[in-house]
C-alpha cells in the first residue's frame, strides 16, 4: 500500500532545497517550482512529492498542468 502524500510547511521546503524564502517564491512566480496548496484559511504548504521530484531534477520540473498538456 503506499503512503499518503504529506503536506509539508515552508520551514522544512527551505531546509530540504536550500533555497531563501524570496528565491522560492520569485520560481513560484517563474513557474519553475511546486507551487503551495492551501491547507487553511492562514496556511499552506507544498505536497512532499513536488518538491522531491524538484529536487531531484530541477532544470526538468515542469508544472502538472504542462505535464499534462504534453501527454
Amino acid at each position: 500500500m503506499r503512503e499518503p502524500d504529506r503536506i509539508i510547511r515552508l520551514r522544512t521546503v527551505l531546509s530540504r532545497t536550500g533555497l531563501s524564502r524570496s528565491t522560492i517564491y520569485r520560481k513560484i512566480a517563474e513557474g519553475t517550482f511546486p507551487p503551495q496548496i492551501k491547507i487553511s484559511i492562514n496556511g499552506s504548504g507544498w505536497h512532499e512529492s513536488d518538491i522531491n521530484h524538484w529536487i531531484a531534477d530541477p532544470v526538468a520540473w515542469r508544472p502538472k498542468h504542462e505535464l499534462d498538456a504534453a501527454r
